[in-house]
């Protein structure tokens, strides 16, 4: 997820139960691109001894096959195209879920990139970007260029994220391509993940924004899968998830307003779950210091609701996307 899955947050996830890979922020390719510093930083120093894909975003492909061979120096376990990115900023130039309306380019883009990677090459999708059209035209070009595993979201481009997930459009792709299938989209909790295993016949699953709100989804659906109890945190344990991303993902450098706004981004996700009427959220959002949003943590979080069992799921109704911070990130 851009902005995201920073080497802090892997480290943070990580401590919690951690996935069995991780994929980077999107690096941004272009004519004069260069690998992002901190997104070098995340594939190198993450320190959870899980494996690391390195993702791309664009459509220009002598650079993208450039960005392959100097990504290749560094440790990464594979590397993955982003097809599936909503965001306007980026559809608008023909790269993340913009490429979904060019089966002439993602063909060239997939050809190139499959004779480039020697190891494995992995590609991220959404179903379509207004509908369905070329979903069929597309996952054939996926099977045609042996691309290694495709991750699905199913939800178009312009669906965002909030329209019906079609799970049945998952299954479709399950059986159209020859490699495994990663299913995405309102993988909410870990019952639920085992269940759309079930349904759709995925090989996987992969959690974007709900890992932010339940950083303990990945160890819970293990659980799940093993006959073994649920773990089930507390909201004194959100609270330490809180005071862990502060301390890993907020630059202590920058003003004050500055780092509670980056913490905030977070807590638009971990907010769904702490109350049912969304007043954390609410007041959360109204502080301007991070020392101010700290004390409307301990509030709503520590004192005698600090053993309170904290959901796996969001409330109904509570709306994690309302402000700008939150607004650009893409879920990957």
């Amino acid at each position: 997820m851009q902005d995201v899955t920073t080497t802090g947050f892997m480290r943070v996830i990580g401590r919690r139960g951690v996935p069995d890979w991780f994929v980077t922020e999107y690096f941004r390719v272009h004519e004069t691109s260069t690998p992002e510093k901190h997104i070098v930083d995340s594939i190198l120093n993450h320190g959870t001894g899980r494996p690391v894909f390195a993702q791309l975003i664009g459509e220009d492909t002598p650079h993208i096959l450039r960005t392959i061979r100097e990504l290749g120096k560094l440790p990464v376990a594979g590397i993955d195209l982003n097809m599936g990115c909503p965001a306007p900023k980026v559809y608008r130039k023909n790269v993340g879920g913009g490429l979904l309306r060019d089966p002439a380019k993602i063909d060239e883009i997939l050809g190139a990139m499959r004779q480039e990677i020697a190891g494995l090459f992995t590609v991220k999708m959404r179903i379509g970007f207004d509908g369905l059209e070329r979903f069929d035209e597309i996952l054939a070009i996926v099977a045609k260029h042996k691309v290694d595993l495709l991750t699905v979201h199913g939800r178009t481009v312009k669906g965002l994220y909030w329209s019906e997930v079609d799970y049945a459009a998952i299954t479709r792709a399950v059986k159209a391509v020859p490699c495994p299938v990663i299913a995405n989209g309102d993988v909410i909790n870990a019952t639920k993940a085992q269940r759309l295993i079930n349904e759709t016949g995925a090989w996987g699953m992969m959690m974007g924004r709900h890992a932010i709100r339940n950083p303990w989804i990945f160890r819970q659906w293990r659980e799940v899968q093993q006959g073994f109890p649920i773990f089930t945190p507390t909201l004194e344990d959100v609270r330490i998830y809180i005071q862990e991303l502060a301390d890993e993902c907020c630059d202590a450098s920058r003003p004050a307003e500055k780092q509670a706004g980056r913490l905030k981004k977070f807590l638009n996700f971990v907010g769904q779950a702490v109350d049912t009427e969304g007043q954390f959220l609410h007041d959360m959002r109204r502080t301007e210091t991070m020392t101010e949003l700290m004390k409307c943590c301990d509030q709503y979080l520590l004192g005698e609701k600090a053993a309170r069992p904290y959901p796996d799921e969001p409330h109904r109704g509570l709306i994690a996307r309302p402000t700008r911070e939150t607004q650009q990130t893409c879920e990957l």
